[in-house]
């Protein structure tokens, strides 16, 4: 690691290192087997409200977690510690560890990992709180936590530190632990059909299953370029040639296309088929499906997402991509016979085209379009055409169109299933097709598998096949608008920009533009603004200075104040007392450039003189009063003056 700057708030963490190894305590710890969990205490003891009702005799049980929340009083002491489960309260009293054990304890900071054995009481509060018999340290955090009320409130931030993200943000931890679950209840769904679990490569030595622009990889061995895959559906309708029958895979694919709200380039896509199956079979799976998830995850059929209500209780609604255009435009292609007539259509309507558009193209411009913004509620888009569809079956009444669909929810497409083309002679022309129109500038167009097309000649019995895209799937279920807000580590772009000379990304893709943190200020009361004006003589005779916080520490025998040790750029250091230890950590603010009204008399308070005024904005959420330190820049001097 390249030596940095440390902080103060670092550099003080690092000096209590040497003060463990005095004590005989490794800094970072060895293994400690614990036999409890928050949940599972909370569980125990939820009945208990009253120590005098907490069971006697107990038998002492042992945690670990994070602690994220510290008041240190002395002898005696409360903290939090975080699990995978929650937050649970400890009081530790020196007379209870012993002086040596409690010593430990002091060189305690936010984010440190620790051990406790215990048992359990309550306070006078009725909060369920562990007695700790024994304090074990296990890891020191050299790092502050961020403060508890924000957070990492830049959402780039929260992405590129992930582990931070995690541990600060309720939201983040929920949907981290709800992903693997809905994948197991996926598994799980699939297992009770039937469905068989496979593996296929993620390296393609030929272009398909999808219409996508693919990354690429040079196999050295080999002295081969491959393909990162864009799909596994060819690899998977092998296998059922191979009678396998039911298959299905959850796997990573790669697209090389820009990144938003809904899209990552590295997507896991979950796909399966089932042999004498067709599209009617496949709605019917994808129905009851998503009703299983939304009942299992959410235990409703009513999820709110993108800012819609949708109820997936009802029937879904089903209708062709030729039909959706003539409701939504006006424009029937059931009876257009022609390219050139599509196209003049296409002007007509002000609906871009590009050189290589067909038919299919073109009906499929007018669809996203006129059409997509108006499905919010569950809807099966099928018909889809031809030249759009090579891997499905075509419709026997119009060879134009095929068995497809798409299901859309919130606009968005959620999944989209074929009766799968199983003639090898069609297949091999539809792959020429697409050859044409890659030469004619479609980077997305499928390249001639000439593998697949034999296996389809050893038969193919009737097959269904549908792929989901989990990342989306996962969105919905967990009502999140953003798909980096359900992938742990999604894609972003560096910050140092392009390193052009290893040769990578030599063009720089468009930064994602970072999604604003959604605040619902609905049920702020403030109070309302003074009438009295105040002359500008009155008013600049308030000093308002940037300040540093160089130590922060809570009062003895006060539950509300902080005594702040501050730097306000005079070269002497100024002491000012604040009640806002029910909003803040001491930690939390050392470090911090804060405001605050310098000119006011000094004030005795608990002994000590605070010589100003610490600035904060104040307001009230039904009825509960809330409060925020006013904290600025870090590039603000001490001692800046306000104007």
């Amino acid at each position: 690691m390249a030596e940095k700057q440390l902080t103060q708030q670092e550099q003080a963490r690092r000096d209590k290192l040497a003060k463990y190894r005095e004590l005989g305590v490794d800094p970072f710890g060895s293994k400690f087997v614990q036999d409890t969990n928050s949940a599972e205490l909370k569980e125990r003891f939820a009945n208990i409200k009253k120590e005098e009702d907490v069971p006697q005799n107990q038998k002492p049980f042992k945690i670990t977690g994070r602690i994220v929340l510290l008041r240190k009083m002395g002898k005696a002491s409360f903290f939090h510690i975080r699990d995978r489960y929650g937050d649970i309260q400890a009081y530790i009293k020196q007379d209870n560890v012993g002086e040596e054990n409690y010593s430990i304890f002091r060189l305690a900071d936010l984010g440190d990992i620790c051990g406790l054995e215990g048992t359990a009481m309550v306070t006078q509060t009725g909060e369920l709180t562990i007695r700790v018999d024994h304090y074990y340290h296990l890891t020191k955090a050299l790092k502050p936590l961020p403060e508890k009320f924000h957070g990492l409130t830049d959402v780039e931030e929260r992405y590129r530190r992930r582990y931070v993200d995690l541990i600060m943000n309720a939201d983040a931890r929920k949907t981290a632990f709800l992903r693997p679950l809905i994948v197991k209840e996926i598994r799980k769904f699939l297992d009770e059909r039937n469905f068989v679990e496979v593996e296929t490569p993620a390296l393609h030595p030929i272009l398909g299953g999808a219409n996508a622009r693919p990354f690429i990889t040079h196999h050295n061995t080999l002295d081969k370029d491959f393909y990162l895959r864009i799909a596994t559906e060819l690899s998977l309708k092998r296998l059922i040639v191979g009678g396998m029958e039911r298959v299905f895979e959850i796997g990573k694919c790669f697209r090389n296309e820009g990144m938003d709200l809904t899209h990552n380039p590295e997507f896991t896509s979950m796909e399966l088929y089932q042999a004498y199956a067709n599209l009617d079979d496949m709605v019917e799976l994808t129905e009851t499906m998503f009703r299983h998830l939304a009942k299992t995850i959410r235990g409703t059929y009513k999820i709110h997402w993108m800012g819609y209500d949708v109820d997936l209780e009802p029937e879904f609604k089903k209708a062709s991509m030729c039909e959706l255009i003539n409701e939504y435009c006006g424009v029937d292609f059931t009876k257009v016979q022609s390219l050139e007539e599509a196209l003049e259509l296409a002007n007509k309507y002000d609906v871009p085209v590009e050189k290589h558009f067909l038919f299919g193209h073109v009906i499929n411009a007018f669809f996203e379009k006129f059409c997509e913004e108006h499905l919010v509620q569950p809807t099966f888009v099928t018909g889809h055409p031809l030249d759009i569809s090579p891997l499905a079956k075509k419709n026997p009444q119009d060879p134009r169109f095929t068995e497809r669909f798409e299901l859309y929810i919130c606009k968005k497409e959620m999944c989209n299933a074929f009766t799968e083309l199983n003639d090898p002679i069609d297949q091999y022309q539809r792959f020429l097709a697409q050859a044409e129109e890659k030469k004619k500038g479609n980077d997305e167009a499928c390249e001639i598998d000439d593998d697949f097309v034999e296996a389809l000649e050893y038969g193919l019995p009737p097959t269904g096949g549908i792929g989901y895209g989990i990342d989306r799937l996962v969105m919905f279920l967990t009502s999140n608008d953003s798909i980096r807000e359900v992938i742990l580590f999604p894609t972003m772009k560096p910050l140092k920009g392009v390193n052009e000379e290893i040769g990578v990304n030599k063009t720089e893709s468009e930064a994602p533009k970072a999604e604003p943190e959604k605040i619902d200020f609905s049920k702020v009361e403030i109070e309302p603004l003074f009438k009295d004006f105040v002359d500008f003589e009155t008013f600049s005779k308030s000093d308002f200075r940037a300040v540093k916080v160089l130590a922060c520490e809570a009062v003895p025998k006060s539950k509300k104040l902080l005594k702040f040790t501050l730097d306000d750029g005079t070269g002497t250091e100024r002491t000012i007392l604040s009640g806002i230890h029910a909003y803040y950590e001491p930690e939390e603010l050392v470090g911090k450039t804060c405001i605050a009204i310098v000119n006011l008399p000094p004030r005795p308070m608990m002994g000590i003189d605070s010589c100003g005024m610490l600035i904060s904005a104040v307001h009230h959420e039904e009825g509960e009063e809330k409060l925020h330190l006013l904290m600025v820049d870090d590039h603000i001097p001490a001692g800046a003056k306000l104007y």
